[in-house]
């Protein structure tokens, strides 16, 4: 393991609620995130660092792009049809297989290369293990559905999945380890799941993640104050610092793919810890990593 002081930079120094799930848009050059509670969707254009912000009516955990344009999300009113117009969202209904109790939200969440949405959720008592895994998919009729893979989590967080699509990965923050299953991407099937990293001695629990094209495993800890990069066979590689207490999640961007990008979270500090963590709710950047990410895949029949 090594702590690398590579540099650390503000991408935007608007103060997000809690920031989550960046995705970069390789057509538009441009960085999506969300801040989850404000509740709104930003796009950073890196080189007039100009953000537009999107407010929403509900709570949103994370998004991934449509195939046709516009976005998937999985929110507090479950899986919504997102198109940004002037300012503000645009929601159309999905499905909501949460409706049954307003304390479960979607939260963490990723597409697999055959444009399947997988998305945890989060309950928002952190008891018990109500929290689980669906996979949305669009149907050949246009419709959609979704479908309980897992369960039996305290919070959904962390998924990526490896460059040769047959693995997945899930964090489960509270209980402090990273799961990793064996993945069927022409049936999206899961198997075997089995641990494959924990934060249990450690300063820090894995929040969102990504894969990059060697497939390391990097990820936000959050309450640790970094970012860690972990090798395919569960090693911890890299542990670097950055200038927050809480990042929450990382994605690669740049028209390279080789600039980390970090969310982070604001609301979980006091005022004191306030004062001693100024960047908090920044979006920062990572450069000379020395490491690549793979275009993130859209939503809907490929």
């Amino acid at each position: 393991m090594s702590i690398v002081p590579n540099p650390v930079r503000v991408a935007h120094s608007g103060v997000d609620v809690l920031g989550e799930s960046p995705l970069w848009h390789p057509q538009e050059q441009r960085l999506y995130w969300v801040d989850a509670f404000a509740p709104a969707i930003r796009r950073l254009d890196p080189v007039s660092n100009q953000v537009e912000s999107f407010a929403l009516p509900f709570d949103i955990g994370s998004f991934v792009f449509h195939r046709q344009g516009g976005l998937v999300a999985g929110t507090r009113q479950g899986f919504q049809r997102v198109e940004l117009v002037a300012g503000r969202a645009r929601c159309t209904p999905l499905g909501d297989p949460l409706a049954r109790d307003r304390r479960l939200m979607f939260n963490d969440g990723k597409c697999d290369r055959r444009g399947r949405y997988w998305c945890a959720t989060v309950h928002s008592d952190f008891k018990g293990r109500q929290a689980e895994l669906y996979r949305l998919q669009c149907r050949p009729d246009g419709s959609h559905e979704a479908h309980r893979m897992d369960g039996g989590f305290i919070i959904g967080n962390g998924i990526a999945f490896s460059p040769d699509d047959r693995l997945m990965y899930l964090a489960d923050s509270r209980d402090e380890v990273v799961w990793v299953y064996d993945f069927d991407i022409e049936r999206g099937e899961l198997h075997g799941r089995r641990p494959f990293f924990c934060t249990r001695e450690m300063d820090g629990r894995v929040d969102g993640a990504t894969c990059d094209r060697d497939g390391n495993y990097w990820c936000a800890l959050v309450h640790g104050g970094a970012v860690a990069c972990i090798a395919p066979d569960g090693r911890l590689l890299e542990r670097i610092a950055v200038p927050v207490r809480h990042p929450t999640m990382v994605a690669f961007g740049g028209p390279a793919l080789d600039v980390l990008y970090v969310t982070t979270a604001s609301c979980l500090l006091d005022e004191q810890e306030r004062a001693h963590w100024p960047l908090a709710g920044h979006l920062l950047c990572i450069d000379g990593l020395g490491a690549t990410g793979l275009p993130e895949p859209v939503f809907g029949l490929s």
